[in-house]
């Protein structure tokens, strides 16, 4: 079960009407042993974060398919999982508006680097924005939820060597704390910012320790994606 009575009647009446075979099939990719974060205990965070912001959102089947969909391919060896996860939600075709069908595909692809795209219109970039910003919440969770969260993503990674993975894992969490800002909408920023930059420089400062000893570097093995 989807679990609908803990959104609001609006986010119910949505998520009620979603072919139930898809769900499955959603359900199931998410239940997938190689996920440790990336499972479907992610996608209900995000539908708590779509609710909370539902009222701040134009195209609300694009966004709710995005996060349906986004991590619907899942393999932490692969360098495709975002294109690979687009494109599943265009062969499984939703009973969606096109240009909501479309604006999901975008966002989706999106989340490889977390940018805005240029090439969408002023509505379509502030629902991507709020999307993006659910998909970033974890970085601005507190202190015992991030922890957690940074354990399972080294899970997810098991199959990288201690040191390739602290060097990696520091070079992605480096590449967003260098940004100006973590959030694109206000509502991100206003939410997570302070604590993510908090946690991300905990996390730094914690992989630097334990790499101090250690001068070499590496391409990272990970996706621009945070996790």
């Amino acid at each position: 079960m989807l679990h609908v009575r803990l959104y609001g009647a609006s986010l119910t009446a949505m998520l009620e009407r979603i072919d139930p075979d898809m769900l499955a099939m959603l359900r199931a990719r998410h239940a997938e042993p190689q996920r440790r974060y990336h499972d479907w205990t992610h996608i209900a965070a995000l539908l708590g974060h779509f609710e909370r912001v539902k009222d701040r959102i134009a195209d609300r089947q694009a966004v709710l398919h995005a996060i349906l969909f986004h991590d619907a391919v899942y393999d932490p060896q692969a360098k495709d999982n975002e294109r690979r996860s687009a494109e599943l939600l265009l062969e499984t075709g939703p009973p969606i508006e096109r240009s909501s069908r479309e604006l999901a595909h975008t966002m989706i692809l999106a989340t490889e680097g977390h940018y805005l795209p240029d090439t969408i219109g002023e509505s379509e970039r502030s629902d991507t924005a709020h999307f993006l910003d659910m998909d970033l919440a974890i970085l601005g969770a507190s202190e015992e939820r991030f922890d957690i969260y940074e354990g399972q993503i080294r899970q997810e990674y098991a199959h990288v060597p201690d040191d390739r993975y602290r060097e990696g894992r520091a070079a992605v969490l480096r590449s967003f704390a260098g940004r100006e800002r973590l959030y694109f909408s206000e509502w991100g920023r206003d939410s997570f910012e302070d604590r993510a930059r908090a946690n991300l420089a905990r996390s730094l400062a914690a992989l630097a320790r334990k790499l101090r000893t250690n001068n070499r570097t590496s391409t990272p093995p990970f996706p621009a994606d945070p996790g």
